[in-house]
């Protein structure tokens, strides 16, 4: 039983995140490669929307009940390496893994093909990662936690982020609304 509350739990936070994602227009190539240009900011909102969410949700978790945390370890050349690769993917392919099957739901052809990209590079890397292994996952300072460093509780320091990421926000929404990145016809109507 406890599997399958788990099943229909991620079930409906994938439908959220698909109403949030087809909402915001995040999934479009367009907006995604005008993030990646420093033209448009709705992506960068929306993550830093769903980044303080959970932070939140994770400190009254942690706080009130007292769930543990498991990160993981921090390697430098490996995230290094890994966002590069994934940032000039999504950069070229205007969809990230998140977006691909929203694209391909509203119909973008070019979707099918980021698709197997990236499953080819998934089985690419999973054929590599031995090799890879000892290169990437060396050097680094291991499971890095801001809260340990600074001495403080976790739940703590995730609303104290929490919070500045939310006055960030609000600044950049009054530098840039939303409204502006994604055009006149944000709401889907037609005059």
């Amino acid at each position: 039983m406890e599997t399958y509350r788990f099943v229909v739990l991620g079930l409906l936070m994938g439908v959220a995140f698909g109403f949030a994602l087809e909402k915001g227009r995040v999934f479009e190539p367009g907006v995604i490669v005008g993030q990646m240009q420093f033209r448009t900011f709705t992506m960068l909102k929306m993550f830093l929307t769903a980044t303080a969410t959970g932070l939140i949700l994770l400190a009254v978790m942690n706080g009130v009940y007292g769930v543990a945390l498991h990160p993981k370890a921090t390697y430098v050349i490996a995230n290094a390496v890994g966002g590069a690769l994934l940032g000039i993917g999504i950069t070229l392919a205007g969809a990230c893994p998140g977006t691909l099957l929203a694209q391909i739901g509203v119909g973008y052809k070019d979707a099918w093909f980021a698709l197997a990209g990236a499953l080819a590079g998934a089985v690419a890397f999973g054929y590599a990662e031995p090799a890879l292994k000892p290169l990437l996952l060396s050097g680094g300072p291991g499971k890095l936690r801001l809260d340990t460093l600074v001495g403080l509780p976790f739940w703590a320091v995730a609303l104290i982020l929490a919070a500045a990421l939310i006055a960030g926000l609000v600044a950049l929404e009054r530098m840039r609304p939303w409204q502006d990145d994604l055009g006149p016809d944000y709401d889907g109507l037609r005059d």
